[in-house]
């Protein structure tokens, strides 16, 4: 199985087919308002039309109406809704498709309700006053391993780019990486050279620890 290698906050074709030259296994298309990155559903929807059907779409969101977010999975297509917010757990079983949970982390109390979401897989970021993400900022990865004992599938984020990936795989062997500020010119346009590189190190990594056991796969992943 692929490693899976998100570039987030994707905002045009260009960027995405780049992303998946490169090898990225997925993208994510971020749709709350207070985000710089935020795109509405017909720049998704051409964005989408035009990328391998290999490509794990994920959908990111924040205290999204519930009704409006399932829409949305369904009319695009999405593999995951990644959320940010305050959602609940009985919310995150309500959605109609796979989800991951997203979570920023300063310490190990930050992982406590980790336990009560029925998820996918879970997204540890960086915290960061008055940020849902994005913030370029890393955090302490042996909370990230520290998470890992909740059985959930682990995708890392949080300050993630092209000279740290590899570190952060090797230390924390997680399911999954997520980039997005790390690989940027500005918010929403992506370095490409950035990208490349971010991807070519994760998938080195992820290669140097294939010894280790596999890690579980959220359904859908490999899609």
């Amino acid at each position: 199985m692929s490693p899976f290698i998100k570039i987030c906050g994707i905002t045009n074709v260009e960027d995405a087919l780049w992303a998946a030259h490169c090898g990225a296994t997925a993208i994510g298309l971020v749709f709350a308002e207070e985000s710089p990155r935020r795109i509405t559903l017909g720049s998704a929807t051409e964005i989408l039309s035009v990328v391998p059907e290999t490509l794990v779409r994920v959908g990111v969101f924040v205290n999204e109406p519930l009704e409006h977010l399932n829409d949305c999975v369904a009319k695009l297509g999405l593999h995951f809704a990644q959320l940010h917010g305050e959602e609940s757990p009985d919310y995150c079983r309500q959605v109609k498709g796979k989800v991951i949970k997203a979570f920023r982390v300063s310490s190990e109390r930050d992982l406590e309700s980790l336990q009560q979401y029925p998820v996918d897989a879970f997204l540890l970021d960086a915290f960061a006053p008055g940020k849902r993400g994005g913030s370029g900022k890393t955090f302490d990865w042996s909370l990230a391993v520290k998470a890992k004992e909740h059985g959930v599938p682990i995708i890392l984020s949080g300050g993630l780019n092209p000279d740290n990936v590899a570190e952060a795989v090797q230390t924390v062997a997680p399911w999954g990486v997520d980039a997005s500020s790390g690989v940027e010119i500005s918010p929403g346009k992506k370095d490409h050279d950035k990208v490349r590189l971010f991807v070519e190190n994760a998938i080195r990594a992820f290669s140097a620890i294939s010894a280790v056991p596999p890690r579980e796969a959220p359904p859908g992943s490999e899609e």
